[in-house]
């Protein structure tokens, strides 16, 4: 019974890890942005149909670093540095918001058609539409679904548009949401962030983002 059950254990977690590489590799090369459905489309291309084997978030970011480092490697590394570049000129442009950077450009695991993702804070819902429409830039609206806390989970307005070859995508939160870092989806920890001091601050150290930065405020 015991040998049965570290079959099991064992086999499982070929399983998980054979998703989750399937799943980066997805995102990496398909613009898959969302962990969900590349686990999901990694099962069904697989024929694994068991939901115990399918891997967590973490799991799959781990994975597509990896995929990134392997098989990306100088090009990745090019792609991130522009986006990233993109993104400290979109904070600075939209400082009276208290604009953060987060997401996967932040986070080193942007691929190519990764939005740059940026946090707004504002109580006023009609701040940043006028803001985009007094400077001429036409922008697509939606929500964006966000933890702000174990007990808070909310839908909050937010905004796409394209900058160049760059899209950026603006999610507006409450402005005592600056206080506190949201959760993020990969691991439900304090989501890593940057004002565009410590963005430039990163790019000229020339460093990979791999965990929470110190919120400058």
């Amino acid at each position: 019974m015991h040998r049965a059950r570290q079959h099991a254990g064992t086999r499982s977690r070929e399983l998980r890890h054979r998703l989750a590489h399937e799943a980066a590799r997805l995102i990496a090369e398909g613009g898959i942005r969302d962990f969900h459905h590349a686990k999901r489309k990694a099962a069904e291309r697989l024929g694994i149909h068991d939901d115990a084997s399918l891997p967590r978030n973490h799991e799959i970011e781990d994975a597509l670093r990896e995929y990134q480092r392997l098989f990306l490697g100088d090009t990745h590394a090019g792609q991130l540095q522009v986006r990233r570049e993109a993104a400290l000129q979109a904070l600075e442009f939209f400082a009276a918001f208290d604009a953060r950077l987060v997401g996967p450009v932040l986070e080193g695991t942007a691929g190519p058609h990764a939005p740059v993702t940026l946090h707004l804070y504002c109580d006023d819902a009609d701040a940043v539409p006028r803001f985009l429409g007094d400077a001429g830039i036409p922008a697509e609206s939606h929500s964006r679904r966000v933890r702000l806390d174990r007990a808070r989970v909310g839908e909050f307005p937010a905004w796409l548009f394209s900058a160049g070859d760059t899209v950026i995508e603006l999610t507006v939160l409450p402005a005592a949401a600056l206080r506190q870092a949201p959760l993020s989806a990969v691991d439900e920890k304090p989501m890593p962030r940057a004002s565009a001091s410590q963005l430039r601050r990163l790019l000229a150290e020339g460093e990979e983002a791999h965990g929470p930065l110190s919120d400058a405020r």
